[in-house]
């Protein structure tokens, strides 16, 4: 194949890459691809790296999230029961994903509740495990107040009956 055929794609790296081989001397991962700003126009395109620098790449410096600029040449399958992919020729990285330290918000459990605590504001709301709405304490500090209401309301464990 020449160069005429490979074609240049842009998008997100979806999951951590995985060995293609024993020696990870080749690698696989996953391409979110969405050249529209519509959702239907997104898919995940399969990839493998077979130059071992790139592969070392792919495995041990790309995150899940960075923006990857790729070079390759589609397979297109040749019986149903193959998968399409890229083989990818070059790579590169146009924008790292947000480091963990950017994410300010969790998810805590508290015995039989989920509560949403994000940094960047003091409220917290409040789901049973089951996913009935409990409610959102003001702040951190109140919300053994707010579960205590809860189970008065609903019966000792906090489910509705």
């Amino acid at each position: 194949m020449g160069d005429a055929d490979a074609i240049v794609l842009d998008g997100f790296l979806d999951e951590e890459s995985v060995p293609g081989d024993l020696d990870e001397s080749t690698a696989r991962f996953r391409l979110t691809v969405s050249p529209t700003d519509e959702r239907t126009d997104e898919m995940i395109l399969p990839c493998s790296v077979a130059d071992p620098q790139m592969a070392h790449q792919a495995l041990h410096e790309l995150t899940p999230g960075d923006q990857l600029r790729v070079t390759g040449y589609l397979r297109l399958p040749r019986t149903p029961h193959e998968p399409m992919w890229l083989v990818v020729t070059e790579m590169t990285l146009l924008q790292p994903a947000p480091t963990t330290g950017a994410f300010t918000a969790v998810l805590e459990r508290y015995g039989p509740y989920v509560c949403y605590i994000d940094a960047d504001t003091d409220q917290v709301p409040v789901w049973t495990q089951a996913g009935a709405w409990v409610g959102v304490a003001d702040t951190p500090a109140d919300l053994g107040q707010l579960l205590e209401e809860f189970e008065q309301r609903h019966g000792a464990g906090g489910e509705q009956p």
